[in-house]
């Protein structure tokens, strides 16, 4: 059996990345409806494989885990210091519920509960909880005040989830929730307005000049030259460890003929947006992962319409709409990217709308979507689980690469 295991952020209440919640799905089955001991060793195969480091970029993760996996000693794969274990209510009507919490508790694990009722079996754990987990999913519940200001009462966190509006994700910072987590959370933006003339100008006038079929070396070294912000991420990159360079280079062509434009095309979005641009970092990093996951899946698709650099760039730009507050029509209409692209930004069309929709459904663990739409790019589950571990890492080693400090010879 093939298992999918994706991550999803959490911020906290400074709308920072703090954490991920880790989701399992094996086959068409979660792994939580599961019960036997086969699934607790495909957890512990994968993590063997990938290592948690690598994954989880240091952050903190919330698992929820099953009496079986409980039992079968699972959560100790991960370090006791990272881990939050989620609770939730088949884990509380096991008659050993208690013991059993009591003992991750006992070994410096962090425990979450979910899905919190005023009955016995709740109020009876609740001493050994550290955080509650809150339901934002009706933001006008009177519950979730009621349940927000029992966690401060008792000393506990807060963790509001299923935060999938805007008025949900206020409500939660108003009630000063210390987790924030749902549809929402992946694509806040805290603040766009100092680096609005920059997007709108300059960095659309560079990215229609490496997209063009044949770039100008010349116009795009201009372009970025009159750009603080991109010349020195230009040249703090091509510095870095990544290309472990003998002698620093100094100025922008110098930098672009290392480079190379096949890279810059990859490569001057994100660094656009790295530098003081006001977004949250986990934003920029899923524009990232979604192209490097669209690029790679799309060499598996058949008669795919668009190049693998162009499949890069559906993926890349399906958040330009949510960073420029502007419709994905006016966002891209000064990119020089092909029609069935555009299509798949803005209608959904085409194979390219069916890919991009793959690449975010997985990315948000909606399995029912992915299981109709990657028959019909006929795509194997276990190529695009594959993928999308390999998008994540690649990300991960990359990102720790730009955030580097800019080292002076």
């Amino acid at each position: 059996m093939n298992t999918f295991i994706v991550r999803q952020p959490i911020m906290d209440h400074e709308e920072k990345l703090t954490a991920y919640e880790l989701l399992y799905q094996q086959d068409s089955s979660t792994l939580y409806n599961q019960r036997d001991a086969r699934v607790a060793n495909a957890i512990v195969n994968f993590f063997n494989q990938v290592g948690e480091t690598g994954f989880f970029s240091d952050k903190d993760v919330f698992v929820t885990f099953t009496p079986n996996l409980l039992m079968q000693n699972v959560p100790k794969i991960f370090q006791e210091d990272r881990l939050v274990i989620q609770i939730e209510d088949n884990v509380l009507v096991h008659p050993v519920a208690k013991v059993i919490i009591q003992r991750y508790k006992n070994q410096g694990y962090r425990l979450a509960l979910v899905g919190f009722e005023f009955n016995n079996r709740f109020l009876s754990i609740l001493p050994s909880v550290d955080i509650l987990k809150v339901d934002f999913s009706d933001p006008e519940s009177p519950d979730i005040q009621t349940q927000v200001s029992l966690a401060k009462k008792f000393g506990k966190k807060a963790a509001a989830y299923h935060v999938n509006t805007p008025r949900a994700r206020e409500m939660a910072l108003a009630l000063g929730c210390d987790y924030i987590q749902g549809n929402s959370v992946a694509e806040m933006v805290t603040t766009k307005t100092q680096k609005m003339e920059h997007l709108q100008s300059n960095f659309f006038r560079l990215m229609a000049a490496i997209t063009r079929q044949e770039p100008e070396f010349e116009e795009i070294a201009h372009l970025i030259s009159v750009d603080v912000t991109l010349t020195f991420s230009l040249i703090k990159l091509v510095n870095s460890a990544y290309f472990s360079l003998p002698n620093r280079v100094r100025d922008v062509k110098q930098a672009l003929t290392v480079l190379g434009l096949g890279q810059l095309r990859q490569w001057i979005y994100l660094l656009s947006f790295t530098a003081d641009g006001g977004m949250t970092d986990e934003l920029i990093k899923i524009s990232f992962q979604r192209a490097v996951f669209c690029q790679e899946l799309s060499l598996f698709v058949r008669d795919f319409p668009v190049s693998r650099t162009e499949a890069y760039l559906l993926g890349m730009f399906s958040t330009l709409g949510i960073l420029l507050e502007a419709p994905m029509e006016e966002a891209l209409k000064e990119l020089s990217i092909s029609e069935e692209v555009k299509e798949g930004l803005i209608q959904g069309q085409g194979r390219c709308g069916q890919l991009l929709e793959l690449t975010i459904a997985y990315e948000k663990g909606e399995w029912s979507r992915v299981g109709k739409l990657a028959p019909e790019l006929e795509l194997p589950m276990n190529t695009v689980a594959q993928k999308y571990l390999e998008a994540v890492e690649y990300v991960n080693e990359t990102w720790e690469e730009l955030q580097q400090p800019f080292r002076e010879s």
